[in-house]
């Protein structure tokens, strides 16, 4: 298999995962398990195995932003490093979800947090730690640490 299919594949991937999180019911705790956990799992599972066998060998480091450079020329850390933003972002969306869940935000609201999430990282989640903050001022309920 070639990069650019596996970069594929982890994103279809990835879009399973913000697709249930976004989409199916939260009651369904087996269908919960695929954003959870079979998502980054198979993503950590493949960035785990590319970086142990890539990783001392693509040269460059994290130490300069030119050492960061020269690691990600590497086409099999950088489908890695592509793995590990795809993974860490859906966990991150999963922890929100279960947050302004817990504050009564509905699915709709919820959306554009997530989206935001899956597209821009941390400015989804500062979204949506505003979001839960706005909730819980309205209805009254404690936020969460």
């Amino acid at each position: 298999m070639d990069w650019s299919t596996l970069f594929s594949l982890m994103n279809a991937l990835a879009m399973v995962g913000w697709l249930v999180l976004m989409l199916a019911p939260r009651r369904w705790t087996a269908l919960g398990l695929v954003p959870r956990l079979l998502v980054p799992g198979a993503i950590g599972v493949a960035y785990t195995a590319l970086m142990g066998a890539h990783f001392a060998s693509a040269g460059g480091g994290f130490g300069s932003i030119a050492e960061v450079r020269t690691l990600f020329a590497s086409d099999p850390v950088l489908v890695a490093g592509w793995g590990h933003y795809l993974a860490f972002d859906l966990l991150i969306g999963v922890l929100l979800a279960d947050r302004l869940d817990r504050v009564g935000v509905t699915r709709l609201l919820q959306v554009p947090v997530l989206l935001a999430t899956f597209m821009f990282g941390p400015a989804g989640w500062l979204l949506g730690l505003i979001t839960e903050a706005v909730a819980c001022s309205r209805f009254g309920r404690a936020q969460e640490a």
